[in-house]
């Protein structure tokens, strides 16, 4: 998003949340209030630090970006904090790596209170009552929609990454309780390899 203007884009205003991570426990974005409608905001990880440094839950936070298309999400270009810092998506670093993070076997049971997309509108996951966050790879997600919605009952099995910000499981199983949990990813179909013998097609003597 670096190559666009903030300057050009509106502007967008509320109160700042909480963050929202990624699989790597890395801030990808974050909750913003304005007055009963609650705002997901998505950010590049590379923004991760200085939004960490200076968002502050209950401080106002205002938001220049993109809407996608058929998902309630905006990706910012920019974010200016309440001292009026402002945060420029400038682009990722040449040599910048995920954190070397420890994840660990995590489970989650609880209310979706919202939906998780990808900058470009694509559904990644949802945000239960509870503050936790549940990724799902994009594929998956397609088949497994109405269990991220809000307000569905959603249960999910993985691994997981514990931080101050909060924790995120990166999904294994998943279903509407613990005890109906399914794999995310569907089995990959075995290729029928073709017989070999001596009906149609056999070489003629």
């Amino acid at each position: 998003m670096h190559w666009i203007d903030p300057e050009s884009l509106p502007e967008t205003a509320g109160t700042f949340d909480r963050f929202v991570l990624n699989p790597h426990g890395e801030v990808d974005g974050f909750i913003m209030k304005d007055k009963k409608t609650r705002i997901l905001v998505h950010t590049p990880p590379h923004m991760d630090r200085e939004l960490t440094r200076h968002l502050k839950q209950g401080e106002t936070v205002r938001v220049r970006g993109v809407r996608p298309r058929g998902a309630e999400l905006l990706a910012a270009v920019s974010v200016t904090t309440a001292g009026g810092r402002e945060i420029v998506d400038n682009g990722p670093e040449h040599d910048r790596e995920h954190p070397k993070v420890k994840h660990t076997p995590m489970s989650a049971e609880g209310v979706v209170e919202l939906s998780l997309f990808g900058p470009k509108g694509e559904l990644r996951g949802a945000l239960l009552s509870d503050g936790t966050v549940v990724r799902v790879g994009p594929k998956e997600a397609g088949h497994v929609a109405a269990l991220l919605a809000p307000g569905a009952q959603l249960a999910a099995r993985g691994d997981g990454v514990q931080t101050r910000h909060g924790r995120v499981i990166h999904v294994e199983e998943i279903g509407p309780s613990s005890e109906r949990l399914k794999p995310a990813k569907k089995p990959k179909p075995k290729d029928k390899k073709p017989k070999h013998g001596h009906g149609e097609g056999a070489h003629a003597a």
